[in-house]
């Protein structure tokens, strides 16, 4: 079992199988994208297994696959196919922009990986172009829409940004929760932009998120979240789904805080709001045993900060790192 520092479970796994992505997002990366690894740095499928075999071996039980957008990653279903042969691994779920993933949803629905948090900012077609640069809103809508029809259970995920796509907020409610068993969650902007801007404060926090859509609403119930969630979540009376609010820089969730980030590179990232602490790739490449590695995760977590703000203060330069390289 790992427990950090300050007595949180770790039982959570974000795995990035690459840093690159075929959307260009303005909160995310600058137009031009970011200098992003060579392929020789990124960790193989097997590097990529053998690690969480290694966790789940000290106690990791969920895993999600993250990116940069997973699904670039040519042979990621060889990496899905080989976690579900870990009999202790109890969630294997994936974080995608569904601009790729369809030709993959039959396999996806067979092996049984059908938790997928999609990415989605927008649901106008004008809106998502102009956040995301390019112009894939027809796929992923389409793509989405076949996930909830074949059984998936997904969240998608909005985030909030200020002069872009506030006027999106109910008309994405209406379109989705109203009519699907979706929930909609919407974050408040992080500023792990690439360095193409930088914030102290956000205007849309997660009161002026809820105080927004309570406006439209007259009947809101608040639902029973796990501990460990990072959404406040609701459900509109009569409508099929529920939508979420996650206080992303707000950051008032630290305290039951359970998951651990690895970059596709190999950095361990203890928070998002903190500086890598361990790197794990040349370990993995120079030691055919495995208690190196379970020696440096252990010491990753051994010395995590309390919560985003003290993890914050103990950083230098995170604000020029881009969500597609720390893991999303």
């Amino acid at each position: 079992m790992l427990i950090d520092n300050h007595i949180r479970k770790i039982d959570y796994l974000r795995l990035a199988v690459t840093d690159r992505c075929n959307l260009r997002c303005n909160y995310c990366m600058p137009a031009e994208g970011i200098n992003f690894a060579d392929s020789k740095d990124l960790l193989s499928i097997d590097e990529l297994f053998r690690l969480s075999k290694i966790m789940v071996g000290q106690g990791i039980r969920k895993i999600r696959i993250t990116g940069g957008e997973p699904f670039m990653r040519k042979d990621l279903m060889k990496l899905l196919r080989r976690l579900k042969t870990l009999d202790e691994l109890e969630e294997i779920s994936i974080t995608t922009n569904a601009t790729l993933i369809e030709k993959h949803i039959p396999e996806l629905k067979t092996l049984g990986i059908t938790r997928i948090n999609l990415s989605l900012d927008a649901i106008e077609e004008s809106t998502f172009n102009k956040i995301t640069r390019r112009e894939q809103f027809g796929t992923v809508y389409q793509n989405l829409l076949k996930l909830i029809q074949k059984g998936f259970e997904v969240k998608v995920n909005f985030i909030v940004l200020d002069n872009q796509n506030i006027h999106d907020i109910i008309p994405i409610i209406e379109r989705l929760t109203k009519h699907y068993r979706v929930s909609v969650r919407f974050l408040e902007e992080m500023p792990f932009n690439g360095g193409s801007r930088s914030f102290q404060k956000i205007k849309w926090n997660h009161s002026k998120i809820y105080e927004y859509i309570a406006s439209h609403y007259d009947d809101i119930r608040k639902l029973e979240s796990e501990k460990t969630s990072t959404s406040v979540n609701y459900r509109i009376k009569g409508y099929k789904g529920s939508f979420g609010i996650i206080p992303s820089f707000t950051r008032n969730f630290c305290g039951s805080c359970n998951r651990l980030r690895v970059t596709a590179t190999g950095d361990v990232i203890t928070c998002l709001y903190a500086t890598a602490s361990k790197n794990l790739r040349d370990i993995l490449r120079d030691s055919p045993e495995d208690i190196p590695v379970e020696n440096e995760i252990l010491a990753a977590i051994s010395n995590r900060a309390k919560n985003g703000f003290e993890a914050e203060e103990r950083s230098t330069d995170i604000y020029s790192n881009s969500m597609t390289s720390i893991g999303g």
